[in-house]
């Protein structure tokens, strides 16, 4: 199995050549295209991960927790998942390190390991998502982005929360 990839490589290498296409050339400006697009975003994902660690490090997401705790509480959410609703949307570096207590110290077989898991994998980190491709067209005006973003992200945990109500005792 080892052989697939550099068998895939080779693929694209003569698939381009028998088409006609100087692939080296087009290898290095596409190369070149994706460092400018790097440059030119960079400074949107240095605002958002400096907002996200300033929320962690301020007490904000403290405080975010006990605004949303008597919602949580009543749709049957366990405490240790809140902190990673509340992150996932902003960082998904932050709320993996999150994931990884909650399963450290529930397990991963608990009911807050597992509905932690389907959120994890079923919602987006949506203000660095929106952040990174907006930023980087240059698009300043999100429209209605971010209230659809919100909704599917509220879908997707509404979701994980009502399968895990149906899959576990």
């Amino acid at each position: 199995m080892n052989f697939i990839i550099p068998l895939i490589m080779l693929l694209i290498l003569v698939y381009g050549y028998l088409k006609g296409v100087k692939v080296y050339d087009a290898f290095t400006e596409g190369a070149r295209n994706g460092l400018l697009i790097t440059f030119r975003i960079l400074p949107y994902i240095a605002a958002m991960l400096l907002a996200a660690g300033m929320l962690r490090s301020s007490g904000g997401l403290d405080f975010m927790l006990c605004v949303v705790k008597p919602l949580t509480n009543a749709a049957g959410i366990p405490e240790e998942v809140i902190p990673l609703i509340i992150m996932k949307p902003l960082s998904g570096s932050g709320a993996l390190g999150i994931l990884a207590d909650i399963l450290k110290k529930c397990g991963p077989d608990s009911h807050a390991g597992i509905l932690a898991s389907i959120i994890m994998s079923s919602t987006e980190t949506i203000f660095y998502t929106i952040t990174v491709y907006f930023g980087s067209i240059g698009i300043k005006n999100i429209r209605h982005t971010m209230a659809a973003a919100v909704v599917a992200d509220i879908a997707g945990i509404s979701a994980a929360v009502i399968i895990c109500r149906l899959i576990l005792p």
